[in-house]
């Protein structure tokens, strides 16, 4: 399989701070490091939204077929996503849904397309969503439909339609005992009570959009000099009626200069190691 990568973005897109560190919790740090998340957690909007948002709408216009995927059968879970995500920004500050209309912070105004539920979504929120399912019968949930324009090393038209395992079979310390632990893990999520986890690495490239096929070579930067330190805070949430999961990635990529200096001194103690990427 080849990709076709789309025009590099023209400058990166930067948030300020790195606001969680997973190094410096002990939670977070031990795979597979998922919390509780607290209630209004979930969607987050910081301020490289509109770069984001930006750069979501270019990648899809350039190469829609490398950062979107939807089943036939996973529409109805796209569709119920899309009726939860407006629901939670109906009560998030600045943002105004009216009908099939949604007005964002910063005045663009966003029409909502039932029929191409996760394109609208890649207008709304920074998030990456990925739709996971498990069919009757199924041992494992699979991956059905996604919006992903911010990958980390993984390339969807790998995983589209594969199960967690296959999903994962290039990650380090992903052994069978890590595998049963994440499917309990789906398998056990409620609706009101959605999970949360966070990664990060050093990057040497700020590109948000950095696919890559599981049989590549991975560069493998020099943790003292690689300028970037990007991080994602994944999510899961089931919805009750699909009873789809969803696993949502939000990016965060800040230049290495702007950690904390708690941050940088967590670092001696729990330096960042490739399999948390």
């Amino acid at each position: 399989m080849t990709v076709q990568m789309p025009t590099p973005a023209p400058f990166p897109i930067l948030q300020d701070f790195l606001r969680f560190a997973p190094w410096l919790d002990e939670k977070s740090r031990r795979l597979p490091g998922v919390m509780p998340m607290e209630p209004g957690n979930w969607l987050q909007h910081d301020e490289a939204r509109m770069g984001q948002l930006a750069e979501k709408a270019r990648l899809l216009e350039e190469a829609p077929g490398l950062v979107h995927a939807l089943s036939d059968d996973a529409l109805p879970a796209a569709v119920e996503l899309l009726d939860h995500v407006l629901d939670e920004l109906a009560a998030t500050d600045g943002f105004s849904v009216q009908g099939d209309r949604v007005s964002l912070p910063d005045g663009t105004l966003v029409m909502v397309d039932a029929k191409q539920p996760l394109i609208t979504l890649s207008k709304l929120v920074q998030e990456d969503l990925v739709i996971m399912e498990k069919p009757e019968g199924a041992r494992e949930h699979i991956l059905t439909g996604a919006l992903l324009c911010f990958p980390a090393s993984w390339t969807l038209a790998q995983k589209f339609m594969k199960p967690l395992v296959a999903i994962h079979v290039p990650v380090d310390r992903y052994d069978a005992d890590v595998a049963k632990r994440v499917q309990r893990m789906f398998d056990a999520i409620r609706p009101e009570r959605p999970l949360w986890r966070a990664n990060a690495l050093f990057y040497e490239d700020p590109s948000l959009f950095q696919p890559r096929l599981e049989d590549a070579p991975r560069d493998r930067p020099k943790l003292t000099i690689a300028p970037y330190v990007r991080s994602e805070r994944q999510s899961m949430l089931r919805l009750p009626k699909t009873n789809a999961v969803v696993f949502s990635i939000h990016t965060t990529l800040i230049l290495r200069d702007n950690l904390t200096q708690e941050q940088l001194d967590g670092l001696k103690l729990h330096p960042i190691e490739e399999e948390h990427a």
